[in-house]
């Protein structure tokens, strides 16, 4: 085989390979593109079922968007981090000491004391 054929050959299988990851690729963008509307429509379903709720997440353990200082899930600094969040069950976050909105300390969350009456 000369040099020139084994040049040949060798570009021909990387045109063969690159061909071959396009079109598999293609197929991998469409399974992806599924998975990510499949993954959206659960995302909804599970925002109408749960709330964010703050100051309620031990340190690392924070669902996302934690506030300053942090960029995401598990990122938060100090236990019960008033601006960092865990998704609860939609009713649950204040009866469990937890704010629907930003607090601006670290305190453990303490449930409201029942209503006598």
């Amino acid at each position: 085989m000369t040099k020139a054929t084994k040049l040949g050959s060798a570009a021909t299988a990387l045109i063969a390979a690159a061909a071959l990851s396009a079109c598999s690729g293609g197929a991998n963008e469409a399974a992806s593109e599924n998975a990510e509307a499949s993954s959206g429509e659960a995302t909804e379903v599970v925002a109408a079922e749960k709330e964010k709720c703050f100051g309620i997440a031990k340190a690392g353990e924070n669902d996302c968007a934690a506030g300053e200082g942090t960029s995401c899930a598990g990122t938060s600094m100090v236990d019960y981090q008033g601006n960092a969040w865990k998704y609860t069950d939609a009713g649950d976050c204040e009866s469990i000491g937890g704010s629907l909105t930003e607090v601006a300390d670290n305190d453990p969350p303490v449930a409201p004391a029942a209503v006598e009456g």
